[in-house]
């Protein structure tokens, strides 16, 4: 039984930004991440062991926000990296980052970012 564990609207202080103001004075970020895996073990046996816990994924996706980068890409890219290699059943992930008024010299709410990729069983 495949499934989705989403976690949407993720916020973050965070000091990403190409410019060196935007790493000194820092920015809000809003992270939406989706996790394709089997489902069927977790809602059999009722065991948190057997799908993958959101409290770990909010706590490394919170780790790499802590990380400055200069681009959203390499933030997301760490983020999936970190979070296939501690939960092996993921199937598939989409990340969304989003930097909220961004400085790009007019108005604009938000610059977003988002990688998916699928992972062969």
């Amino acid at each position: 039984m495949m499934g989705i564990v989403s976690l949407e609207g993720l916020e973050f202080y965070s000091y990403h930004g190409f410019y060196d103001k935007e790493r000194k004075e820092g920015n809000k970020f809003i992270v939406d991440v989706s996790l394709k895996t089997d489902l069927e073990s977790a809602g059999v046996t009722d065991d948190l062991s057997q799908t993958i816990d959101y409290g770990e994924v909010y706590s490394i996706i919170k780790e790499e926000m802590n990380v400055p980068s200069k681009l959203l890409e390499n933030v997301v890219l760490r983020i999936q990296n970190r979070l296939v290699e501690r939960f092996s059943s993921i199937q598939s992930i989409t990340i969304s980052l989003s930097k909220m008024d961004p400085p790009i010299g007019g108005r604009c709410y938000r610059a977003k970012v988002t990688i998916s990729k699928d992972f062969p069983v």
